[in-house]
């Protein structure tokens, strides 16, 4: 089976890790040959190019830039993004006739290509849905349903119903995501929706005692502390003023050790508190490379996710899977729609608190103190193989395809 896979996820080889590419491989594994559209965004310099491997073609595609800038160059790099690819798809893969599109929000704009490739080849079309944009922009006041501020709304709200509308299947994360869904697009056909959640290679990616101390005292992270690590985008949909009015809330807890590393819109905002305040108990870091910061997650002992409480979307962050990969607990402060934490507590690998209550989380950083984190390994671990491997994501993929 000859598969196109259209993203915004940058890479240039499927031997590189993330839930796209270990599904991905999954797919090549068992005999099916991998077409990617992959972009690189302007400010990069690249210019579009093919990358050849074993049974996968990656065209990388030069594009505006949508990642880490304003809401306006991403609202016009993000529009143009769809005649662009179809461009694409026309001049590079002409005589390649594709059996499956599958394809990721963020974001909606593939509609006219995913129409070309279903109408030209007659090929099935699976979406799985990471995000749910616009409402997701709205939620946080980047962008406005009312008025002449709502035409944006209007036209990405229009682009995401038409998305709906062509894929034959559409994958949510979990649960709480094919609810919504379904409810909030009365037009769609509710058996063409399922769970598909993040899936990911299973990597035991866990360290020795020794090896902890070792990456601990490399980074000035304490040995004698429970270490809570939080990892990846820090912007609008992780909150941040509250992140840190609960890190001020946690300020004198000797027992707990706070480690935030990442980047996103609103780093400043953290590293300006760390810098101000001197907080004995939270160490903040700008990136690390994918290598270093696994073996720093590995080194800590609970993962955190942060979630806006305005939400009114049931966001799942992939990072989850990250932590899992580590064997970390993992709390999970959100808003009420997302049942990320349900699947966590569920688990029996973490606790959930909501999102608007920094004293709460002071109260559930003491709980998570005073746990056998040791016993929770083996429940991260189980429910890591049982419900997020790459090979379950391609198996209810493939079901779907050949059932439909």
């Amino acid at each position: 089976m000859n598969v196109l896979f259209l993203t915004l996820l940058e890479f240039e080889s499927l031997n590189e890790s993330n839930i796209y590419t270990d599904l991905l491989r999954v797919f090549i594994k068992n005999m099916h040959t991998i077409y990617v559209i992959s972009p690189t965004e302007k400010r990069n310099g690249i210019k579009t190019h093919l990358v050849h491997e074993e049974r996968a073609t990656i065209l990388r595609l030069q594009i505006g830039n949508t990642q880490k800038t304003n809401i306006i160059e991403k609202g016009i790099s993000t529009v143009i993004i769809e005649p662009k690819v179809k461009a694409a798809i026309k001049k590079y893969f002409a005589k390649i006739k594709f059996d499956l599109v599958l394809y990721s929000t963020p974001p909606i704009s593939f509609v006219s290509a995913i129409e070309y490739v279903k109408k030209r080849d007659n090929a099935k079309s699976y979406l799985l849905l990471k995000d749910i944009f616009p409402q997701n922009a709205v939620d946080i006041g980047l962008m406005h349903t009312k008025g002449y501020k709502g035409f944006i709304y209007r036209h990405f709200r229009k682009q995401e119903k038409r998305l709906y509308h062509i894929s034959d299947n559409i994958g949510c994360m979990s649960k709480a995501n094919v609810n919504y869904i379904i409810s909030h697009n009365g037009e769609l056909d509710p058996r063409k929706v399922e769970v598909c959640p993040n899936s990911i290679e299973i990597v035991d990616k866990s360290i020795d005692y020794t090896t902890k101390q070792i990456i601990r005292d490399k980074y000035g992270i304490p040995r004698d502390k429970i270490v809570f690590i939080y990892g990846g985008n820090l912007g609008k949909p992780q909150g941040v003023p509250f992140v840190i009015r609960c890190l001020s809330i946690c300020k004198h807890m000797d027992n707990a050790f706070f480690l935030i590393i990442g980047d996103g819109t609103d780093y400043s905002l953290l590293e300006s508190y760390a810098k101000k305040t001197k907080q004995q108990n939270l160490k903040v870091i700008r990136r690390l490379p994918k290598a270093e910061y696994d073996l720093v997650v590995a080194a800590c002992d609970v993962g955190l996710i942060f979630l806006d409480y305005r939400f009114t979307i049931p966001n799942f962050p992939s990072r989850l899977l990250g932590y899992m990969q580590a064997k970390l607990p993992v709390l999970a402060c959100t808003d009420p729609n997302t049942d990320i934490g349900k699947v966590i507590v569920d688990g029996q690998f973490g606790w959930k608190c909501a999102s608007n209550n920094p004293e709460l989380f002071r109260l559930t950083i003491g709980d998570v103190c005073t746990a056998n984190l040791d016993n929770m390994k083996e429940n991260v671990w189980k429910c890591l193989n049982d419900l997020y491997s790459s090979e379950h994501g391609y198996r209810i993929i493939i079901d779907k395809i050949r059932g439909s």
